[in-house]
């Protein structure tokens, strides 16, 4: 009798939440979201502002006792707000009528997964993308994600990383868009775009979240969770732009960080959340802690104790708690304690509420539980082709010396050297929660559409034991037995193409790098092969930049890959065969040494920047301060030249910018021109230069194109130390190249 009555009212809520009123007009989400707050509990408000993982099998029993008990029993009372990893449509589909059918409002649940690259079918690792620098692939990439993740049950996910970090150490580097603010922004909007697309309410889109707010890019050393310690000038010019650009592109939530800036945990960090986010930045949806860290501020040293976590997160803006048991434990008492006030909880609940009606889940909470469209969208040939166009232009040519590249189909005698060649699981890289192993094309698969002229010698393994994404992984540190085969087989092959690189595990969250070179027994490889033969292409296959300056000087051609996705074995093969003519630029810097790290391009001058005579300048005493690579590095099998520098300050509003580029090749290629500016006097010292423009040009061969950029107070100006937006009269350099280092320069004064 009573799960009848519970089942009627959720009934009568629904009709109410989705009538028309009775001047004809639907009821505004606002107005929707209002009456249902004012008929909630202080239990139920609370409920909404909980989140927990899944916990037990659906299919089986109700749990009973325990944790799982306890959290099985707040689905039932109405005190849970969302839940993480459930995926499929049977499962979400039970949890949901669980939660919609018995408790007393029939609030449907959001359903979160860390959908970064894909869900079933995967793409390049987000950093890889960036190196396309193909806004309108990595949008697509996102809507492919979106589609997947929407078909089994997913309408949330914890994407994308906007933090910009300029050290490749910290595995998360993979997760992002390198080390510039200006492309990570760009690509911050595509990403969300990406995932909501035009219709939130549709059932193929999935509300996005930009993370983690804010600095956990410039964690100390590299290393995970560490702290962070920036000035003003870095926080609002380097790192708070790619979130406000996620801002502008709608994005439905934020996640806060685990580290601290300026001593106050991201989480209980009322600046960033309420003065910046909610406030300057009028950000409409809610923010969501990221796992524990609510707990997390106990063990930092800025909370006594779970209660007082949960009264300085939530007063701070933190709008939901992740797994912490903080808010559904301890924000009641608080309240009538007079922690919190009952504003800040109502704010929070509304911002949650206004989600979840923006994603149609009030209209019909089982919009995302379609098992037909489970069945036939994943892995679906349409979502294989976007991921393996992504990756293709995602590729970055870094050395060809003597056109080695693209060999020539009929090209014999070809050794392929390397674990990875042979791996269906490392090229997937890290953060794919959702895919199924051994899924991606090998270099070996890709291979054999082109040539069956080719012999395979593994050389050496890469881990010991088994790869988890949980846990540390292996290297192979001392097992050179198979070396012998693999010269062996080298020395009797005209070319040979070595795959090396890290394993797709070795980056990602927690996986931080003491060291930047080839892991393992893989340099010694590639030593020993290169002493019977030369002739070697090296692919790289890794998750950030890598320390390679032997290869760098000896090996003559060098592709770096990064890790691909489901079709990473197709995109390799065919630029190494010159179907696909590589076009990637380098999103971040590649350092000639561990030691240079962290390594950018867009540096603040010393005032002693050199050379000198004398010792008494900025730099090494044992190794040059030249990166290996730039940022925005890239060569391609065409060539292109850059010449006809024209700018034109006359309009007071705007300055044009002209270049012509010239493809003196017979091959056409896609070439990424890079617009750079320096402001040479400033009240804030501004970097030697900062990229401010670029375009994605397809030149055909033997072509001249006029390429145009226009330069506004946007791109001229910057943020001061409080974050006022400033513009400042002066003179300004300008470059125009195809990289950050190399271009026509010119000037003008405004």
């Amino acid at each position: 009798m009573i799960r009848t009555i519970f089942n009627l009212t959720t009934v009568i809520f629904f009709i109410y939440f989705t009538t028309i009123n009775v001047m004809g007009q639907k009821n505004t989400i606002e107005q929707q979201v209002e009456a249902l707050l004012s008929k909630m509990t202080l239990e139920e408000k609370i409920g909404q502002m909980n989140q927990y993982n899944g916990f037990w099998d659906v299919t089986g029993p109700a749990p009973e006792g325990g944790n799982a008990g306890m959290k099985y029993d707040h689905l039932e009372q109405g005190l849970v707000g969302s839940m993480l990893n459930v995926t499929g449509v049977e499962n979400v589909r039970k949890i949901q009528q669980l939660v919609v059918e018995k408790t007393r409002l029939g609030i449907p649940l959001i359903f979160g997964f860390d959908v970064i690259h894909g869900q079933k079918t995967i793409a390049p690792i987000p950093l890889g993308e960036a190196a396309s620098w193909d806004l309108a692939a990595i949008e697509q990439s996102a809507r492919v994600a979106a589609i997947e993740a929407s078909a089994i049950g997913i309408n949330w996910t914890f994407a994308p990383m906007l933090d910009i970090s300029r050290d490749a150490r910290w595995g998360r580097v993979m997760e992002g868009a390198g080390e510039d603010t200006y492309l990570g922004s760009k690509i911050a909007y595509a990403r969300v775009k990406g995932f909501q697309g035009d219709d939130l309410s549709a059932p193929n889109t999935i509300a996005a979240t930009a993370k983690h707010f804010a600095g956990y890019g410039f964690a100390e050393a590299g290393l995970d969770y560490n702290t962070v310690d920036v000035g003003t000038s870095t926080l609002y010019n380097v790192i708070l732009p790619p979130f406000k650009a996620a801002v502008e592109a709608d994005v439905k939530t934020f996640m806060n960080a685990f580290n601290i800036l300026n001593g106050i945990p991201a989480t209980g960090n009322s600046f960033l959340q309420r003065d910046i986010l909610k406030g300057a930045w009028h950000f409409g949806g809610f923010v969501v802690s990221d796992w524990a860290s609510c707990k997390e501020m106990v063990i930092h040293g800025y909370a006594a104790d779970l209660k007082q976590a949960a009264v300085m997160a939530a007063n701070a803006g933190s709008d939901m708690d992740m797994e912490a048991y903080a808010y559904v434990t301890h924000l009641k008492a608080a309240v009538e304690e007079g922690l919190v006030d009952i504003s800040i909880i109502d704010d929070a609940v509304r911002r949650i509420l206004k989600v979840k009606f923006e994603l149609g889940l009030f209209e019909d909470p089982y919009r995302y539980c379609d098992a037909q469209r489970e069945k036939e969208l994943l892995y679906h040939p349409d979502h294989q082709a976007a991921v393996l166009d992504v990756a293709k232009k995602s590729i970055v040519l870094l050395k060809n010396e003597g056109n080695l590249l693209p060999l020539k189909k009929d090209q014999k005698k070809i050794a392929v050297i390397g674990a990875l060649a042979n791996d269906k699981n490392s090229p997937l890289g890290s953060w794919r929660l959702g895919s199924d192993d051994n899924t991606a094309i090998s270099v070996l698969e890709g291979l054999d559409a082109f040539t069956k002229n080719y012999a395979y010698a593994k050389g050496a393994d890469l881990i010991v034991g088994p790869a988890a994404f949980i846990h540390e992984l292996q290297i192979n540190e001392t097992d050179k037995s198979g070396f012998a085969e693999a010269v062996a087989l080298a020395k009797k092959s005209e070319v040979v193409i070595m795959v090396l690189g890290e394993h797709g595990y070795q980056s990602g969250e927690g996986r931080s790098r003491s060291q930047l070179g080839l892991p393992g027994v893989q340099q010694e490889l590639l030593e020993a092969v290169y002493a019977v033969n030369k002739n070697i292409v090296l692919v790289l296959m890794n998750g950030r930049p890598l320390a390679i300056p032997w290869a760098a000087e000896n090996v003559p051609a060098i592709l770096e890959t990064w890790q691909l996705g489901s079709q990473s074995g197709h995109a390799i093969a065919q630029t190494l065969f010159g179907d696909n003519n590589p076009s990637g630029k380098l999103p971040m810097t590649f350092p000639a040494s561990v030691g240079q790290v962290p390594i950018y391009y867009n540096y603040h001058n010393t005032g002693r920047p050199g050379p000198e005579p004398l010792v008494f300048w900025t730099h090494y005493s044992d190794a040059s301060r030249k990166p290996l690579y730039p940022f925005g590095f890239g060569l391609s099998y065409s060539d292109f030249h850059y010449s006809d520098l024209e700018l034109d300050a006359s309009n007071k509003s705007e300055v044009k910018v002209s270049v012509r580029v010239q493809n003196k090749s017979q091959v056409a290629g896609e070439e990424v021109i890079q617009l750079y500016i320096r402001d040479k006097v400033a009240s804030v010292v501004r970097p030697i230069k900062e990229l401010k423009g670029f375009q994605k040009q397809l030149i055909q061969a033997g072509e001249t194109i006029t390429v145009e950029f226009t330069l506004t107070s946007n791109e001229l100006g910057f943020y001061d130390s409080s974050g006022k937006f400033i513009v400042e009269p002066g003179e300004f350099e300008v470059m125009v190249g195809g990289n950050s280092q190399d271009g026509l320069v010119g000037s003008f004064w405004r």
